[in-house]
């Protein structure tokens, strides 16, 4: 009970459902459970259901006067477990596709394109467009002296990679 307000009182209790709830609804034991056999006299009109003794699969729900049909076989199939190919049916051509991750800065394995191999490569850096860039800015702003240590650090060249079983070049992996 809160201060400043007068009390409240409970809620009514549960009136319960509507009286005209559930008469639209079939009653339990209104209808044979699947497996069992109706009782003589409850059975729908002849013609509708199939005769007696070829009830469906459970789960399984024909229509009224339709009789299930036995499933075709598969086009090719041959009694006896032989698979032959259909008459005209196009033939399908699988092409593999090797994915192999990209070469940056370290050695990677990969399928060499010339010698057809799988193998490691072999890195070697050389100077690129980032090296001649960064020792022309510097010496654009006065360092005369530092503009060749690009050409010493690795990480500023781009990065050759070489076959290690016929040496040609694969890869080259480009810094800019």
């Amino acid at each position: 009970m809160e201060k400043g307000y007068p009390p409240q009182e409970s809620a009514p209790p549960y009136p319960g459902p509507p009286l005209d709830y559930g008469q639209g609804m079939p009653q339990p034991g209104m209808y044979p459970q699947p497996g069992m056999h109706p009782q003589p006299g409850t059975y729908p009109q002849p013609g509708t259901y199939p005769q007696p003794g070829t009830y469906p699969q459970p789960g399984t729900y024909p229509q009224p006067g339709m009789y299930p049909q036995p499933a075709p076989s598969p086009p090719g199939y041959q009694p006896g477990g032989v698979f032959a190919p259909a008459p005209g049916a196009p033939v399908t051509t699988v092409t593999n596709i090797v994915v192999t991750p990209r070469l940056q800065d370290v050695p990677g394995q990969t399928v060499c394109p010339h010698c057809h191999q799988t193998v490691i490569t072999r890195t070697q850096h050389t100077p690129g467009l980032l090296t001649w860039a960064i020792c022309g800015g510097l010496t654009f702003f006065g360092c005369f002296l530092c503009c060749c240590i690009p050409f010493c650090v690795d990480s500023c060249q781009d990065v050759e990679h070489h076959c290690s079983s016929c040496g040609r070049v694969i890869y080259v992996y480009k810094r800019m």
